[in-house]
C-alpha cells in the first residue's frame, strides 16, 4: 500500500503545479507570429462619433 504524503507536501506540490500552468497559459497568450504586421485602421465611416458629435445628439 502506497504511503500518503503529507498536506503540507501535496499543498507545495499543488502550487507548483499551479504556477506552471499560469506560466504556460501566459507564454502561450503573448505568443505571436514574428512577421505580424498591425492592423489597418478602420475607415471613417465605421468609427464611432467624436465626443462633440454625441453631446449635441443628446441635447
Amino acid at each position: 500500500m502506497p504511503v500518503r504524503s503529507r498536506t503540507a507536501e501535496r499543498y507545495a506540490r499543488a502550487l507548483a503545479a499551479a504556477l506552471v500552468a499560469v506560466a504556460a497559459l501566459l507564454l502561450a497568450a503573448n505568443a505571436a507570429p514574428v512577421d505580424a504586421t498591425p492592423a489597418a485602421p478602420a475607415p471613417a465611416s465605421e468609427t464611432a462619433p467624436a465626443p462633440d458629435d454625441l453631446a449635441a445628439a443628446t441635447r
